[in-house]
């Protein structure tokens, strides 16, 4: 059974005015209270991260580091890459900071023979604050350079096309998504790195995610998870033969 995934609207707003904390912000007050006391959300993993066991002889781990898009597919892993010791590490409304500052405890620590970054979308909704293209791709780099560095093969996938956020409308988001992931596929190409590449798959004539692969325009249906699980395979596939 497919579970509806929860969208990928920022946990908590940064803003440091005053919060009064009667019965409507209450909620809101203990969100922005939580983001404050732990950014990157190490709670989250903390206590799988500690109970799982180093990969076995000859295993070849992969984590998927992302937001929510990554977080409500890691579930149905056994069924998309059977037999696979495939890891989710996906947090829903995650931007690229906070998986960069979390990237050592939730991927390296594991001992992944590679990673699969999927991030960007909540940066250009704006979750965190402002965010520029180069500061998503100053952090895209930064958990690249941090994978090699610990022998970790690294697929950058592309972020997944969006007309239009349905928390934070008006954005017009689609031509700062072509940017990114044309700056990500020329970077992998420099770095040694994989570029997955879901957004010609995905994407209609407006730069949007097709309808029939996500009801929200963001988020995938069990058809999008599928065509995206055909070509994460490949784009593994290829990270591992590399030397």
């Amino acid at each position: 059974m497919w579970l509806a995934v929860t969208a990928c609207a920022p946990a908590a707003s940064t803003s440091v005015k005053s919060v009064t904390t009667n019965a409507a912000t209450a909620p809101q007050f203990a969100a922005e209270v939580a983001l404050r006391v732990d950014y990157a959300d190490f709670a989250r993993y903390r206590a799988a991260n500690a109970t799982l066991p180093p990969p076995a002889p000859g295993e070849q781990r992969v984590v998927f580091l992302g937001n929510s898009i990554t977080d409500g597919w890691a579930q149905y892993f056994a069924v998309m890459f059977p037999g696979k010791p495939y890891i989710g590490r996906g947090i829903s409304g995650q931007t690229t900071p906070q998986m960069l500052v979390r990237f050592h405890a939730d991927v390296v620590a594991l001992e992944p023979a590679a990673v699969v970054i999927l991030g960007g979308t909540n940066d250009i909704a704006g979750n965190t604050g402002l965010s520029t293209n180069e500061m998503i791709q100053d952090n895209l780099q930064a958990m690249t350079e941090i994978a090699h560095a610990n022998g970790i093969r690294v697929v950058l996938s592309s972020i997944l096309p969006v007309y239009d956020y349905p928390w934070r409308r008006g954005l017009t988001p689609a031509p700062r998504i072509v940017a990114v992931n044309g700056w990500m596929k020329t970077y992998a190409a420099r770095v040694g790195a994989t570029y997955l590449d879901y957004h010609s798959a995905m994407s209609d004539d407006r730069q949007g995610l097709r309808a029939e692969f996500g009801a929200d325009g963001v988020h995938p249906n069990e058809a999008g998870y599928r065509v995206m699980a055909g070509l994460a395979a490949r784009a593994i596939d290829e990270a591992l033969r590399r030397p």
